[in-house]
């Protein structure tokens, strides 16, 4: 869900500047009012899912076999990108990459979430659900993500989507940025491990205790009045971090090192306060009011209804939770642009096509040209030659 954005839409910012924004307004209203009900209704489908077939009988069974399902695929996934990418590519066989693709999507959306699920399943056995536990199990994983500078991955919809795009589409960036093409496969391994099993759990330390906290403290007796609350809370904490992005790129360009590294942290963790109430305001209201009477019907509609519909609008990556990324790595203000590029990436395929088109126009008209210039050049070349006179013979 989360990503780099840096120079995604280069392209499209020598474009007029009220045209620029018009798109990127657009894009805010699509990811958030749009993708993001959608990619939040198919984890919650996902997860009820595992709840009522997985062990349910058994905390402690359904935990494990949740951590199974989850990790193991996706230390898998990310091991094998590079094969998957020379494997699958649309340019060998576009049918064939095109069904293999959305499998290998949604293989790893169920695998994501029964990572999550096991983590948080396991936290709440050994762990409980007390204000000073919960406390301190987030601000173990928030101090530790701090430390190896990896907040930013705490990021999630409404602030980062992933179009079904086939350039990188099973690209997985781990910690160390290590590849396989290193000729060390144990250090790949090992740093394969970490961003997977290591980062993937402090994510779901960080979510889990920002989620029951706010349980604990927002209106606890009234579970659909706070779910509600969480819900306007969300938004405008989404559409207020929007607004002062401008703001806040304008700033980390003009800092470097530790301050702007803090600025970046305190802008990202602005923005999750946002993303965690949206999530947990729609996640309970659809328990409240999609097909109470029939949970089992509604997690099956949320998570193959969504899941097709995603497909459809070409952003079904967008439920994967994959790769690590570093706190301000990239230059000037990038670092705090966030990843929610749709009819963006859109108009930036078309512009790029007519630009590719006139570029062949010019190239075959140039062409043209020289060869009309090299043909008359010849012409020429041959008609100002010296004709050979013809002797005429001698009568017999």
């Amino acid at each position: 869900m989360r990503g780099s954005t840096a120079g995604i839409t280069d392209g499209l910012k020598s474009t007029s500047r009220s045209y620029f924004l018009l798109l990127s307004f657009l894009d805010i209203l699509m990811t958030t009012l749009v993708i993001s009900p959608l990619v939040i209704s198919y984890w919650r489908g996902t997860w009820f899912l595992m709840d009522i077939y997985l062990f349910p009988e058994s905390p402690m069974r359904t935990a494990l076999a949740s951590i199974a399902i989850g990790f193991l695929p996706i230390f898998v996934f990310t091991l094998l990108q590079g094969a998957f990418a020379d494997w699958l590519h649309p340019s060998k066989h576009r049918l064939l990459w095109y069904g293999a693709s959305r499998l290998y999507t949604a293989a790893f959306g169920v695998a994501c979430v029964n990572s999550w699920r096991g983590v948080w399943k396991t936290l709440d056995l050994y762990t409980g659900l007390e204000t000073f536990e919960v406390s301190a199990t987030t601000l173990f994983g928030v101090l530790f993500l701090l430390c190896i500078k990896c907040l930013r991955n705490i990021s999630a919809v409404p602030f980062a989507i992933v179009t079904d795009r086939p350039e990188g589409y099973f690209a997985v960036p781990t910690m160390f940025k290590t590849s396989p093409k290193d000729n060390n496969i144990v250090l790949y391994s090992l740093d394969c491990f970490f961003s997977v099993f290591i980062i993937g759990s402090l994510l779901v330390f960080v979510w889990r205790g920002a989620w029951t906290l706010i349980d604990i403290f927002l209106f606890p007796g009234d579970p659909v009045f706070s779910a509600w609350y969480s819900l306007v809370i969300g938004y405008i904490v989404v559409f207020t971090t929007f607004a002062l992005q401008p703001v806040v790129k304008k700033l980390v360009k003009k800092l470097e090192g530790f301050w702007r590294l803090c600025i970046v942290d305190a802008y990202l963790i602005f923005s999750f306060t946002g993303t965690i109430n949206v999530w947990r305001g729609i996640w309970n209201l659809l328990s409240a009011y999609f097909i109470p009477s029939s949970p089992t019907t509604a997690a099956w509609v949320c998570h193959v209804g969504c899941f097709i519909l995603l497909i459809l609008i070409n952003s079904s990556n967008s439920v994967l939770v994959r790769g690590v990324y570093v706190d301000a790595e990239e230059e000037g203000s990038k670092c705090v642009d966030f990843p929610c590029y749709y009819l963006r990436l859109f108009f930036l395929a078309r512009r790029k096509k007519h630009l590719l088109r006139q570029f062949q126009k010019k190239q075959i008209h140039s062409l043209k040209r020289r060869k009309s210039e090299v043909d008359g050049y010849s012409g020429a070349t041959e008609s100002s030659a010296p004709q050979k006179s013809k002797v005429e013979e001698p009568p017999v």
